[in-house]
């Protein structure tokens, strides 16, 4: 894959006509996005596909500037206010920019996500990362049940891989990691239904089956949803998965988690890890709200940090607080056992009443941790939380400038999009 090291910003311009521009009038949203919420892959694109040391990169910040058919543009910018003392001696780490190839040119926008994420692959395996997989996978529904007001579980069973030997293997569905998050095909499902009713109905004539343009209509809105698998574990011959589902009114994805019936198929067209890694070490918090509790739970229960973490749990409804009433977290210090009294996490609550989006509750949660801190001294070192998008663009500036701390260690993910 060819890397090329453009210049400095003041010669750009001309050395950047080679290259063909995407006019698209969403390419500034897309690239605001990945800015936002992908340094740390920038910042892996840059370690692995140019020159510059582990040393350099730790001195700097990286941001798309340009997206084009053959590649994209990455520059390099100062870290922060923190490292602006140092900024002289390095100042020739700042402003360049450097040119990574995709694979394949794309000729609009629609393509790029199939070459981001081999980007993503192909840096994420030299950097030993786990990684997006773009993989089939299909689970069989055994049971659904509400676990607070609005949250529903799903119970998902496979049948469980075997090697050569005749062992068996739970490898294709990852039982020891928390976050890890499939792509669900609700179209799957409002089309398998559709035919069922055309095989079953036997008072429509032939010329009434559900053609082409009725079917369109039973497409859902959304055709597919990011859900995070709450728990995975081996049984016997099979492998058994929760998802849990926060049901807030006429949602596709609601939609389709509640009528969904045992013995139905569930199908994932795409599967990622979660980026939790600078969790494990210092005082934690994390922030959640009812899509990312799941990703939590888990979190808690794998929990690989000697340190307890708080845990800002806002809901809409107070009934769905009790959410992680019986999660138990592993002790950081003994992987081996549950957690004992002298090692537990706190749950800050806050209920909102309303839908959890805007930059309204980016404050709401600022200020109540700030009351919190202010009444039990804790010294945060890390955060991670999952959010509504104008919430988590809103939370992260408030998080560094109370806590103090770098980008990288406040990492505040886009769980959803209100519309």
């Amino acid at each position: 894959m060819t890397n090329l090291l453009l210049a400095t910003t003041e010669n750009t311009d001309n050395q950047n006509s080679q290259y063909t521009p995407l006019n698209d009038p969403e390419i500034a949203g897309v690239v605001a996005h990945i800015n936002e919420e992908h340094l740390d892959e920038l910042l892996g694109f840059l370690s692995v596909f140019t020159s510059l040391s582990t040393a350099e990169l730790d001195l700097v910040d990286a941001q798309i500037t340009d997206i084009y058919a053959e590649g994209i543009a990455i520059q390099t910018c100062p870290k922060g206010v923190e490292n602006q003392s140092t900024a002289a001696q390095n100042s020739s780490l700042y402003n360049q920019t450097f040119f990574i190839a995709f694979a394949a040119p794309i000729s609009q926008l629609d393509d790029l996500q199939a070459q981001y994420i081999l980007l993503k692959q192909r840096a994420d395996k030299k950097l030993g990362k786990k990684t997006i997989k773009l993989t089939k996978q299909v689970f069989e529904v055994q049971n659904s049940y509400r676990i607070s007001k609005n949250m529903l579980r799903l119970e998902l069973s496979m049948p469980s891989l075997s090697d050569v030997e005749g062992a068996k293997s739970s490898t294709s569905v990852p039982t020891n990691e928390a976050g890890y998050a499939y792509l669900f095909d609700l179209e799957h499902n409002a089309m398998t239904n559709a035919l069922i009713t055309d095989s079953t109905d036997g008072n429509k004539a032939g010329d009434y089956k559900t053609n082409d343009s009725e079917k369109q209509n039973v497409r859902p809105a959304r055709p597919h949803c990011y859900y995070t698998l709450r728990k995975a574990w081996q049984a016997d011959d099979e492998i058994r998965a929760w998802v849990d589902v926060f049901l807030h009114g006429d949602t596709p994805g609601g939609n389709w988690a509640t009528a969904l019936q045992a013995g139905e198929t569930v199908v994932t067209k795409r599967e990622f890890p979660e980026k939790v890694e600078h969790l494990r070490d210092g005082q934690a918090v994390l922030i959640v709200d009812e899509t990312s509790m799941p990703t939590a739970a888990r979190l808690l229960e794998l929990w690989n940090n000697p340190t307890p973490p708080l845990v800002v749990c806002v809901t809409q409804d107070a009934g769905d607080q009790s959410y992680f009433d019986n999660v138990k977290m592993r002790s950081g210090l003994d992987c081996d056992t549950e957690s004992r009294e002298d090692n537990h996490f706190t749950v800050l609550p806050i209920v909102t009443n309303q839908p959890n989006s805007g930059a309204e509750l980016a404050t709401l949660i600022d200020s109540k941790l700030g009351d919190y801190l202010t009444d039990n001294p804790l010294q945060i070192d890390k955060v991670w939380g999952a959010l509504e998008a104008n919430t988590a663009k809103a939370l992260r500036p408030l998080l560094k400038d109370r806590l103090g701390l770098s980008r990288i260690d406040v990492v505040v993910k886009v769980y959803w999009r209100h519309d």
